[in-house]
């Protein structure tokens, strides 16, 4: 969370201080996900892969979530001498047992070898109450990141929903797992005791399933845990006494990430709530003063003039405190979407995506740019 202005010299100097015997460097994100004027964000992670090898004969392996969309092409592109996909927490230490005893290396769940493929199945930690809890002492004293800083804090793994578009699958799976409500509140109390006071809960989805959110609201409140938060929301898992709880935590805003206002196109997504859901969400959000992030993806199968009208005025009539608006959607491995583009012609089968490619309805070039544009001048809540 520190900023680091001399790369080069930032490696060079933790890699002489340590003398690592292996390198792990995590990839978070690929590209910026706009498909005008984007920006390819891996350059800077193969400039850190070079000064490792420029400074340490050791090896270099991968991981982090950006990795683990596209396990054998940014290891290709990268040049580094392996990856794990998927969660570290075990596979790693077994890959360091087994190149300190050099011991073959098949069977290391995620692990990918240049040209070899991946060495074991993907393995995904069901007791995550098992793993280490972050804390306070992976970040230097800080004072004015301590008061300013979003710390990132994830309470469960997976999401089941499968929205056409999403990559989430690849890099947690598709089933929920979750850190038990009272370890959390015990361990985020020593976060606000070290003077941090504002949590960013990054779980895909807060409010799913509502019984853990429930307890967790509960246990937050009652251990008095002076913190304000934001979360990811879906619109079709809520009810009153959620977000009355959501508030009386200490929620102050949420993400609510209901994509358009057209019920064929949420159908399209494989969205699993209805306008009339999100509308319901948004003014329960309003009424105990929760702000309402919103986001609309625009453009995706399905979509016409129509139906991007129909979300515009949609969203307008939410009256939310922000709104995103994003203009085509970038496609992912193994997600409904790229099958759809693969089918339609978009993209060749063995495209491995790396290089951002996005989903825009044809008809819709150049207009939905235009409009979406002169739409949002006048809304000053609006934002691409």
């Amino acid at each position: 969370m520190l900023s680091v202005k001399d790369i080069p010299a930032a490696v060079e100097e933790a890699i002489r201080s340590f003398q690592p015997e292996v390198i792990g460097v995590s990839v978070r994100n690929i590209d910026d996900q706009s498909m005008e004027q984007g920006r390819f964000l891996l350059d800077q992670a193969k400039e850190v892969v070079r000064l490792c090898r420029e400074f340490s004969a050791a090896p270099i392996v991968l991981g982090g979530a950006g990795y683990s969309i596209f396990p054998e092409s940014a290891l290709e592109y990268l040049g580094a001498d392996m990856g794990i996909q998927g969660e570290g927490e075990a596979a790693f230490p077994m890959l360091l047992e087994r190149i300190e005893q050099k011991r073959d290396l098949d069977g290391v769940p995620g692990l990918h070898l240049p040209g070899k493929g991946l060495q074991g199945p993907l393995s995904f930690i069901r007791d995550l109450d098992g793993l280490p809890y972050p804390e306070p002492a992976i970040f230097a004293a800080d004072a004015q990141l301590q008061t300013s800083a979003w710390l990132p804090y994830q309470t469960r793994r997976g999401c089941p929903l499968d929205c056409s578009y999403c990559s989430t699958a690849s890099i947690e799976g598709r089933i929920t797992r979750r850190r038990s409500p009272a370890a959390v509140v015990a361990n985020l109390a020593g976060w606000v005791k070290s003077g941090f006071s504002q949590i960013f809960f990054v779980d895909n989805t807060f409010n799913l399933p509502v019984s853990y959110a429930l307890e967790l609201c509960r246990r937050i409140t009652e251990a008095e845990l002076k913190i304000t938060w934001r979360c990811i929301f879906n619109p079709g898992k809520v009810s009153r006494p959620l977000v009355e709880a959501m508030a009386k935590a200490g929620c102050r805003d949420v993400s609510l990430g209901f994509e358009s206002g057209c019920e064929s196109v949420l159908q399209s997504m494989n969205k699993h709530f209805g306008a009339q859901e999100i509308r319901e969400a948004s003014h329960l959000l309003a009424e105990f003063g929760i702000k309402r992030i919103g986001f609309l993806l625009l453009g995706s199968p399905g979509e016409t003039k129509a139906s991007v009208e129909e979300s515009l005025a949609f969203a307008d009539s939410l009256k939310l405190d922000a709104l995103k608006l994003t203009i085509g959607i970038r496609i992912y491995p193994h997600t409904g979407l790229a099958r759809r583009a693969v089918a339609e012609g978009l993209i060749a089968p063995g495209d491995s995506l790396l290089y951002p490619r996005f989903y825009l309805v044809e008809e819709l070039k150049p207009w939905l740019r235009e409009t979406v544009v002169q739409w949002a001048e006048g809304r000053p809540y609006c934002f691409f």
